[in-house]
């Protein structure tokens, strides 16, 4: 059975720091500040996650990649975290554990709209127990 994307997205850049990213660009004059932000830039644009009705995949780097997929039906917690500056951004870090590991499997900053992401992990959990 083919699975369909429920969420795909990649970090947000000023929403989820914004007082770095403001000054970062009070150093482009210095040159030092567009470097940061392009390699800031980069990152970002490089991590994505990808929540699909089967599992949640992790997915890092350009000329090295990193991906780190779990099983929808392996996942034991989701845990949103927002500070007060991303809460006002909607942005947040999400976390997955499964029963398998101490710590979180997959963990992420900054991406938007964490609830959601909770909600469609969580809505996609509850049709797994069920069949």
């Amino acid at each position: 059975m083919a699975e369909t994307i429920l969420y795909k997205d990649s970090l947000a850049m000023f929403r989820n720091r914004p007082i770095l990213f403001l000054f970062f660009c009070l150093l482009i004059p210095s040159g030092l500040g567009l470097i940061f932000l392009l390699c800031w830039w980069f990152q970002c644009w490089a991590t994505s996650l990808v929540v699909t009705d089967q599992r949640v995949t992790l997915m890092q780097g350009i000329l090295s990649k990193y991906t780190n997929d779990v099983l929808i039906a392996d996942i034991r917690n989701v845990r949103v975290g927002q500070n007060i500056f991303q809460r006002l951004f909607g942005v947040g870090n999400v976390a997955l554990s499964t029963s398998g590991q101490a710590d979180m499997e997959i963990a992420v900053n900054g991406l938007p709209d964490p609830q959601r992401v909770k909600k469609i992990i969580d809505d996609c959990r509850a049709k797994v127990r069920k069949t």
